[in-house]
């Protein structure tokens, strides 16, 4: 065993559905603006550009499994806290530059998940064309629900992605709006960078993210994924 000057932070892991077992967590990629709908309302324009991409620390996430209220807490220096609802892949086989049409044999499954995010430090970094870091990577900003294997529920292509808050709905979409889908997000991200088992990718949000306060309870759902609870501590 290597000797470490200190000692190695604990694997970073999310719970699969229908056994003991866990996901370990490499990296986790984010790709912004894939619905149409959402680019709208957050100014921009939804024609198909490029994607685009960043990331959060494996630790930000949240297990919020079904049954398991998670807790994130409401981050310091922000007053504007939205949330966001998105599909997260799981990779199972890594790669690189992987065709579209093969993208999907490299997925282990898939889960709910919410990007958290201060708006306002991230508003202020793009007037300045800053990085985003510290608007979208905080602790605990990444609340996620179990990975349901691709081998049982197939690989998702439509469905209805919502996320109520106090048990009104905020958001609802469906999957086959993604500007992206799947395959295409999994094939260009690999031109970037070499994708590995582990790697997680938040897919984008629909339509209706909004800010929310200490004692909010979020209940995210996915047709044929499942579903997650968070309060915002």
């Amino acid at each position: 065993m290597p000797d470490y000057v200190i000692a190695p932070p604990p694997q970073a892991a999310v719970a699969v559905a229908g056994t003991d077992a866990l996901f370990p967590v490499r990296r986790v990629y984010c790709v912004g603006r894939n619905y149409a709908e959402h680019a709208r309302e957050m100014g921009a324009d939804p024609t198909r550009e490029d994607p685009f991409f960043f990331s959060k620390p494996a630790d930000a996430l949240v297990a919020c499994a079904p049954g398991q209220n998670g807790v994130s807490p409401y981050p310091p220096g922000s007053k504007s806290v939205h949330h966001e609802m998105e599909l997260v892949v799981a990779i199972g086989k890594g790669g690189a530059d992987i065709p579209a049409e093969r993208a999907l044999e490299h997925v282990f499954g898939y889960a709910p998940g919410l990007d958290l995010t201060r708006r306002d430090l991230q508003g202020e970094a793009k007037k300045k064309g800053q990085p985003w870091e510290m608007g979208k990577g905080f602790d605990k900003s990444a609340p996620i629900g179990r990975i349901v294997p691709a081998a049982e529920i197939g690989h998702p292509a439509k469905g209805t992605i919502s996320l109520k808050v106090n048990g009104e709905t905020r958001q609802k979409s469906d999957l086959s709006q993604m500007i992206w889908n799947v395959p295409e997000t999994i094939a260009f991200l690999s031109r970037l960078v070499a994708l590995a088992p582990g790697d997680l990718i938040f897919t984008g949000t629909p339509e209706g993210v909004a800010a929310v306060v200490k004692g909010d309870r979020l209940e995210g759902h996915i047709d044929g994924v499942g579903d997650l609870q968070v309060t915002i501590g």
